[in-house]
């Protein structure tokens, strides 16, 4: 159970203010429930992926491997969480259900909120509980900034992300330190 919650957690704080949110807050007008749960299909499938993959080459690696990797997967996605993000505002929205599900799935394939669940999945036994967890956090995000739409750009994301991007980085240097036998 821990498992679950900790990548609903995960995901559902690090994707706040993330590319996909902001795209599927931008397009919640034009494209209304369609691209809610063309969000919510993308968050389900890249969260069980990027989970099967985190365990499938955590298998392979002896324990102290497999601690660095989840050390390394952290950094990764603070870097992600910092980098500053230059989306442009669709001028002219395709109004395609698929077009935009193609997107969502490029923007999260490799954003911080994977890369975690990533790093949840190598150092859990119960990969299946971290997707789960993680489909289901990365989907509430989505669903609230479909909520909000417009409103969503005068909340302070960036200096969100860079309080939880500092948290992550915190803890991927003392994961990575312990399993070099620094501290």
């Amino acid at each position: 159970m821990s498992s679950f919650l900790f990548g609903f957690a995960a995901a559902l704080l690090l994707t706040i203010g993330a590319r996909d949110q902001l795209l599927v807050a931008r397009l919640a007008g034009p494209l209304g429930a369609i691209i809610l749960l063309a969000a919510l299909v993308a968050a389900v499938f890249t969260a069980g992926l990027m989970a099967l993959a985190g365990d499938a080459i955590a298998q392979m690696l002896p324990e102290a491997a497999r601690r660095m990797l989840v050390a390394i997967a952290l950094v990764v996605a603070a870097v992600e969480l910092v980098w500053p993000g230059r989306d442009k505002r669709p001028k002219e929205p395709t109004r395609s259900p698929f077009a935009a599900f193609v997107v969502l799935l490029a923007r999260q394939w490799g954003d911080a909120a994977r890369f975690l669940l990533f790093a949840l999945a190598a150092a859990t036994a119960l990969p299946a509980y971290v997707a789960l967890g993680g489909g289901a956090g990365a989907g509430v995000a989505l669903a609230g900034g479909w909520a909000l739409g417009e409103e969503l750009q005068a909340l302070p994301l960036r200096a969100f992300r860079l309080v939880m991007a500092s948290i992550v980085f915190l803890a991927g240097l003392l994961i990575g330190l312990g399993a070099r036998g620094i501290i």
